[in-house]
C-alpha cells in the first residue's frame, strides 16, 4: 500500500502541472493552477503515510537532527510521508511560479521547461525563476504605489 501511496501523490500533482506546462494560456489553466485545493489530494496522501509514523514524525519535526530524520525516511511510510509532503510544496511552488510568470507575461516557451526543472529540482527551478523575476522587474521600472497615483497625489 505504502508504494501505491507513493507513485499516488505525484500522479495526482501531475494533471496540475501538464496544464501549466503545455496548455498555461487555456482558460481552466490559470483557475486550476490559481487555486491552493489542488493540492489537497497530495496532502490526504501525505496524513496517510504519516499517521502511521505520526510518533517517529513527530520526533523528527520537534527536535530536528540528522539521526532522527534519517530513522523516519528508514520506515517506508515515513519516505513515503515526506515525498508525499515534498510534492505538495513543489506543487504550491509551481502554481506561485505559473501565475507570476503569466502576470509578468515570461514567454511560455521559457516558462515551460522553467517548470519542468521546479517538477524536477524545484530548489533550482525556483532559484532560476525568482532570478528571471528580479531581471524583469527591473526592467519594467518602479511601479505605482498600491493606491495609484491618485492616492498618491491626494496624500500631499
Amino acid at each position: 500500500m505504502t508504494g501505491f501511496l507513493f507513485e499516488l501523490s505525484f500522479l495526482l500533482a501531475a494533471p496540475v502541472w501538464l496544464l501549466m506546462i503545455f496548455a498555461p494560456a487555456w482558460g481552466p489553466t490559470a483557475r486550476i493552477a490559481g487555486s491552493p485545493l489542488t493540492v489537497l489530494p497530495v496532502l490526504f496522501v501525505h496524513l496517510a503515510l504519516a499517521v502511521p509514523v505520526f510518533p517517529e514524525l513527530w520526533t523528527a519535526v520537534s527536535s530536528p537532527d540528522l539521526g532522527s530524520f534519517r530513522e523516519l525516511t528508514a520506515l517506508p511510510d515515513g519516505a513515503g510521508a515526506v515525498w508525499a509532503q515534498v510534492i505538495a510544496w513543489d506543487l504550491l511552488i509551481g502554481q506561485w511560479m505559473y501565475r507570476e510568470g503569466r502576470r509578468l507575461e515570461i514567454s511560455a516557451l521559457l516558462m515551460g521547461p522553467l517548470l519542468v526543472l521546479t517538477v524536477l529540482l524545484s530548489p533550482f527551478g525556483l532559484l532560476v525563476f525568482l532570478g528571471l523575476r528580479a531581471v524583469k522587474a527591473r526592467r519594467a521600472g518602479p511601479r505605482p504605489s498600491a493606491g495609484g497615483p491618485v492616492l498618491s497625489q491626494a496624500r500631499r
